[in-house]
């Protein structure tokens, strides 16, 4: 593994023909979630299969937390006092209606390395797949759909709808592209409800959604490694 620097990310890069990104096979893009390290998702380079001489980039979030223990990174800040209060009335917030503070700044981010990327590093974004974790998926969910690269498929692991008013009118635009969504059922950091009005606004826009649910929480189990294993296998096979 290496850590370069792409548009102002602190970016870790693993596999292709070195180990450390080298070559010009395909290329996964896989953004951690909130509180997570930036490395945090790197472990999944070495369990998911993929084409031989695929590159992976983990990007880092650019925000630090003090959250008591170790390295905590953040694309933005979320309000905790507000989902435990929510978690302690028992009510089911809807995402799908909010713009979070911090996004749009987020997306600049993410879109400033995106377009700094090619400059730097040899990629073919139509042999690229694209995604994350939590936060992660929804903040690639959102910059996809503000972007016209060509992408091999997007990877919502974990995520919501969010901001449907400013999603929904790009989704069309984004017709065709094959999606991976996974969500559990019995998440409580974000709900699979959130999880299933993504899956559907995605799916009535003309994206191909695979969907896979599985009985767990906010994780990623081997399952569904499996499973998305298959999927980039087949978008960048």
């Amino acid at each position: 593994m290496r850590v370069l620097s792409f548009g102002g990310l602190k970016v870790r890069l693993t596999g292709g023909s070195d180990g450390m990104g080298g070559g010009d096979g395909p290329v996964v893009i896989l953004l951690h979630g909130f509180g997570a390290p930036g490395d945090d998702l790197v472990p999944l380079a070495d369990v998911i299969q993929a084409p031989s001489g695929t590159r992976w980039l983990f990007p880092e979030a650019p925000l630090s937390l003090t959250m008591g223990f170790g390295d905590s990174r953040a694309w933005w800040i979320i309000d905790f006092a507000r989902i435990q209060a929510d978690r302690e009335a028992g009510r089911i917030r809807d995402l799908s209606v909010e713009v979070p503070q911090g996004l749009a700044l987020a997306r600049e981010r993410l879109l400033t390395f995106l377009k700094e990327l090619p400059r730097q590093f040899s990629v073919d974004y139509k042999n690229t797949v694209i995604g994350g974790f939590s936060q992660g998926a929804m903040l690639t969910c959102d910059a996809v759909l503000h972007t016209d690269y060509l992408f091999a498929g997007l990877v919502q692991l974990s995520g919501n709808l969010l901001a449907k008013d400013v999603w929904s009118p790009l989704m069309p635009n984004r017709r065709g592209l094959p999606v991976f969504q996974s969500h559990g059922v019995q998440d409580d950091i974000l709900p699979t409800v959130g999880a299933e009005r993504l899956r559907d606004a995605l799916h009535r826009a003309g994206l191909a959604v695979e969907w896979h649910s599985f009985r767990g929480g906010h994780e990623i189990p081997g399952e569904v490694l499996r499973q998305l294993g298959s999927f980039i296998t087949k978008r960048l096979g």
